[in-house]
């Protein structure tokens, strides 16, 4: 019986598909043991009061039900982050696609252009950018020396204000487009010029070309972008927590901060999960919206 099991394993290793398993292995432990189980542990702790020096004591749906009822400042943060999302990630790529367009045709300095649009995206969300532009729009900043050269006389207090504090968080957003740049761009060179010369013939303007040609054949990667994109503009927190701290009035609060927060400032450590799982549902609710909308704008014929 022992002879037969060991042939039995030594039949199935020598099978071209227990290499796949052994080579995902450490993929699959890892994956187990970092993601899996902490997200568990996570679930639980939101059913818990939790304060991360004490031991969790369950008590039901006490957090949810406090989040909704009781947490204005949920409400908030959730319509910053919301406000930020949609206003920056639309930017972002309509940047992205009008500079990839620009470098599509290749010369001797396009490779510098494409590293150097790419380099953003590397160092944007990094510690040391968000301090630069922390003191970028301070009060004795250079965005207002710039502003003095050219007539314009103010000490305007761009992070204090809560109109404009926000702004200085989206624009940083949309200053990382080298991503979505380099997805774009690798698109348009999929785009046979044949059908370019075919709108030529017919008589077609660059304007008609565009609408009538590339749009329709990069929604898929504007599809592709818009669900990625989105996902990081609801999970920003770098940016916020060391350029505003949510201030002023909670007028920059982003989500994530919050939620971090709750968890470690405030040591409300089970509340802060039942926040992160809150997100978590609302993320997965705006990419199914994205993909049902999807067969309405987006053009899946191949080119």
């Amino acid at each position: 019986m022992k002879n037969n099991k060991a042939f039995s394993l030594k039949r199935w290793l020598n099978k071209e598909s227990s290499a796949g398993v052994v080579f995902t292995l450490p993929f699959s432990v890892g994956f187990l043991l970092f993601m899996i189980v902490p997200m568990g542990i996570s679930l639980y702790y939101s059913f818990c009061d939790y304060d991360i020096l004490s031991p969790p004591v369950f008590q039901g749906v006490k957090n949810y039900v406090k989040m909704f009822t009781d947490d204005p400042t949920f409400y908030k943060s959730l319509k910053v982050t919301f406000y930020f999302a949609l206003v920056s990630v639309p930017l972002r790529l309509i940047f992205a696609l009008l500079v990839a367009m620009i470098l599509q045709k290749t010369t001797k300095a396009t490779g510098f252009y494409r590293a150097a649009y790419y380099l953003p995206s590397i160092i944007g969300g990094s510690v040391a950018v968000s301090i630069l532009w922390k003191r970028m729009f301070a009060s004795d900043g250079i965005v207002n020396t710039l502003l003095g050269f050219i007539g314009i006389s103010t000490s305007f207090a761009w992070l204090g204000n809560k109109h404009t504090a926000i702004w200085t968080l989206i624009i940083l957003a949309v200053w990382q487009f080298g991503s979505s740049m380099l997805i774009f761009l690798s698109s348009l060179k999929q785009i046979p010029t044949s059908l370019y010369e075919a709108a030529n013939v017919d008589g077609a303007n660059k304007f008609r070309q565009f609408f009538n040609i590339t749009l329709p054949l990069l929604t898929p990667t504007i599809f592709f972008n818009l669900v990625m994109q989105m996902i990081n503009g609801f999970l920003a927190f770098t940016q916020c927590f060391i350029i505003t701290q949510g201030k002023p009035m909670n007028s920059t609060l982003f989500y994530t901060v919050y939620m971090y927060q709750q968890s470690f400032e405030f040591y409300n450590t089970g509340y802060g999960a039942a926040l992160a799982w809150v997100m978590l549902l609302i993320i997965g609710l705006m990419t199914l919206f994205l993909f049902a909308t999807k067969k309405f704008w987006v053009y899946d014929g191949g080119f």
